[in-house]
């Protein structure tokens, strides 16, 4: 049966809330969340609604009105794609309303954790830590996980960020083979990594190139700050060691520190990376903004000294060539949106393509590692596009990250 939980994403352990029951472990954990009832899906099942009946054998000209019948009834081909189509709509529309809900969930969570550091640091640990934990029980499954774009990043710029330095962490570390208690703190840390801005004017929470020396010293004391919250947290060491260097670089030109690559801790290497990363994709004066292809580019250019090189190549591959949320020209012309990445086929992402003849609203997604004769010329920044390319596909003004397991083929990862 396929069915569907009427539960909030983190408040079962089940990678998705809706999936087909493949085992007897599924059930019982089923019976332990003590639900009374599930929906189910049958299209999607295997269980058939009712019995295939063998007609009697009838006369010659029955049996002929019957088959001819039968002939009338059976679908065009114009009918039969047309069909398809709509089911794999269908199916598109609901696998991006679950992703969605459930990184609204998410930032839902985050704003609890923020809400409650200075008022109650340990519960503010407690949240944290939970969050953590159930991003994890959704990410430490067996198979892959798509990377997904949504269409808008959820509530304020502060609480997309910390989501967005989280998840690209943690899959960074889950790429590393990392285990889950380094994951945990891994997660902890990447989600807090800025909680020293609470004590920060908010003029100053964001590096400007207009700042004083004074305005900088002012900005670049939210890690100390932060580390001082951390502490009140009763964060372990290792979250601790992450908020203490997101910002130092592996030559030892960062700060507050300036300590090399050599004295940070690997959680602290993976999200100064990331951290670096969604910073150049979505700065405070959106105009400013980089695609995620040239924030990658810009990093591997003039950045390998800045970074792990070993995290940042493995970076640059699960992200892919040409991250979601990239517009690009394919090898037809025509002009698309990167909406997914697989990992393990970087040239291959799954994108939506600008076809006039077809509705927006209608469009589906293409998977290019399907399409061997069709691939990906080059990336664009959006305002190159044509207009009516630009109107069709609308890239994201702040791209906002997020992950959704798949039952096959290789992790992806949706923006």
């Amino acid at each position: 049966m396929f069915i569907h939980l009427d539960l909030g994403w983190m408040s079962h352990p089940f990678p998705l809330s809706s999936f087909k029951i493949a085992s007897s472990d599924q059930l019982l954990i089923l019976k332990r969340l003590g639900l009374t009832q599930v929906r189910w899906s049958p299209a999607k099942s295997d269980l058939s609604l009712q019995p295939v009946v063998t007609p009697l054998s009838a006369e010659p000209d029955a049996q002929a009105d019957v088959e001819t019948a039968t002939q009338a009834a059976e679908p065009s081909p114009e009918e039969l794609a047309r069909e398809a189509h709509r089911r794999a709509l269908a199916a598109q529309r609901e696998a991006l309303r679950l992703c969605e809900a459930q990184y609204g969930e998410a930032a839902a969570g985050f704003r609890s954790v923020m809400d409650n550091v200075q008022s109650d640091p340990h519960q503010a640990r407690s949240l944290a830590e939970g969050l953590t934990a159930a991003l994890l029980d959704k990410m430490l499954v067996e198979g892959d996980l798509n990377m997904r774009l949504l269409n808008e990043a959820a509530g304020d710029r502060s609480t997309a960020h910390a989501l967005n330095v989280c998840i690209i962490a943690l899959l960074l570390g889950r790429a590393f083979g990392l285990g889950r208690d380094e994951m945990m703190d891994l997660g902890v840390g990447s989600l807090l990594h800025d909680v020293g801005k609470l004590e920060v004017a908010a003029r100053l929470r964001h590096r400007d190139e207009s700042f004083t020396s004074a305005e900088t010293t002012a900005y670049q004391q939210h890690v100390a700050k932060g580390v001082a919250i951390a502490q009140t947290m009763g964060l372990a060491p290792a979250p601790l060691l992450i908020i203490a260097q997101h910002h130092e670089h592996a030559d030892g030109s960062g700060f507050p520190q300036r300590i090399n690559m050599d004295r940070m801790s690997t959680g602290a290497r993976i999200v100064a990376l990331v951290n670096r990363f969604d910073g150049l994709c979505n700065p405070l004066i959106s105009s400013k903004a980089m695609t995620p292809h040239e924030a990658l580019s810009l990093m591997f250019a003039q950045g390998r000294n800045r970074f792990d090189a070993t995290m940042l190549n493995a970076f640059i591959r699960m992200m892919g060539v040409y991250p979601p949320g990239s517009t690009v020209q394919l090898t037809d012309d025509r002009y698309a949106l990167v909406v997914s990445v697989n990992s393990a086929r970087p040239l291959k992402p799954r994108v939506m393509v600008h076809d006039p003849k077809v509705p927006k609203e209608d469009a589906l997604i293409l998977n290019l590692e399907e399409m061997p004769d069709l691939g990906i010329r080059r990336s664009l920044k959006p305002q190159f596009l044509p207009r009516p390319a630009l109107d069709y596909l609308s890239p994201r003004a702040r791209i906002a990250y997020f992950f959704d397991a798949v039952s096959t083929g290789p992790g992806e990862l949706a923006a």
